[in-house]
């Protein structure tokens, strides 16, 4: 560590509980978005033409100024820009998915909960494959297969079992 720099400490902790709290609302609040346009046939498209706009706000315009402040450099290594557009792409197609599955009378909890439930397996699955761990399969631990089984649990059963509307 440079002189400049500081000690993460737990930063990045605070922030992971931020997203999960901005994402564990994202479908309830797109839901009520969706319903109170007040057009039962394009509500939806109109809920998540807004949702464009605020990544335009947060996604474009606040890095842009952030690169601006920090004088970066705008050179971009075609390899970066192809997996960040890739990132980008699935989180929209995961939210226009969201959308397609509330419009398919999905409900939030029900919907929420499937999606947050298997991301984590997805994730873990995907991390695997693009960076297998040092001593292959073999070497994963159990609380680890335990923690992928319990979240497929979970997800199962808070839709299962969820509170009447």
């Amino acid at each position: 560590m440079t002189s400049g720099q500081s000690s993460p400490g737990m930063a990045w902790l605070l922030f992971a509980l931020l997203t999960v709290v901005t994402w564990g609302i994202y479908g309830v609040l797109l839901h009520t978005g969706q319903t109170s346009m007040g057009d039962p046939v394009n509500g939806r498209w109109k809920a998540f033409l807004l949702v464009g706009v605020a990544y335009f706000l947060t996604a474009v315009l606040a890095p842009l100024v952030m690169l601006l402040m920090k004088g970066a450099s705008w050179q971009m290594p075609v390899k970066g820009v192809a997996w960040s557009l890739a990132a980008g792409l699935a989180g929209a197609v995961g939210a226009f998915s969201v959308l397609l599955a509330f419009g398919a009378k999905g409900t939030p909890p029900v919907v929420m909960s499937i999606v947050f439930a298997g991301a984590p397996i997805v994730n873990a699955a995907v991390a695997i494959a693009l960076h297998p761990p040092a001593g292959g399969l073999s070497a994963l631990r159990w609380p680890f297969v335990l923690g992928i089984a319990l979240a497929a649990v979970g997800g199962c059963l808070v839709s299962l079992y969820r509170p009447p509307p």
